[in-house]
């Protein structure tokens, strides 16, 4: 039996998309309330129960509010900030920190999201 939870952090940022034609929505400055989800897995729970403590994923917090919440995603990354882009570097970004991490999702608009499972 796999145990699987996930939380939520919620960010607003704007940006603009590369690579796009002129009268594409995306290419112009433009923003959205993300909700990134981190999604985490076990076999087993520790003593606790847990598959991990919440209060665990802090640090994931702490760098939604100070990195991403309300700038401008361009000048945060080195690279197009697609939704998919941004899933695998913010994946790649935590992984090392939180093992149990199986997959992220990051979502633009209520119908929109990315999820990045490697």
């Amino acid at each position: 039996m796999k145990y699987t939870i996930s939380k939520e952090f919620h960010f607003s940022a704007s940006h603009q998309l590369e690579g796009l034609p002129d009268d594409h929505p995306c290419r112009r400055l433009h923003g959205h309330n993300y909700i990134l989800t981190i999604v985490l897995a076990a076999d087993d729970l520790d003593h606790v129960g847990f598959v991990q403590d919440y209060n665990d994923l802090k640090p994931i917090k702490d760098y939604v509010d100070d990195q991403l919440d309300h700038r401008h995603l361009n000048d945060v990354f080195r690279f197009n900030t697609t939704v998919e882009l941004m899933s695998k570097h913010l994946y790649d970004l935590f992984k090392p920190t939180f093992p149990k991490m199986i997959a992220i999702e990051l979502s633009e608009t209520p119908k929109t999201k990315c999820r990045y499972e490697p």
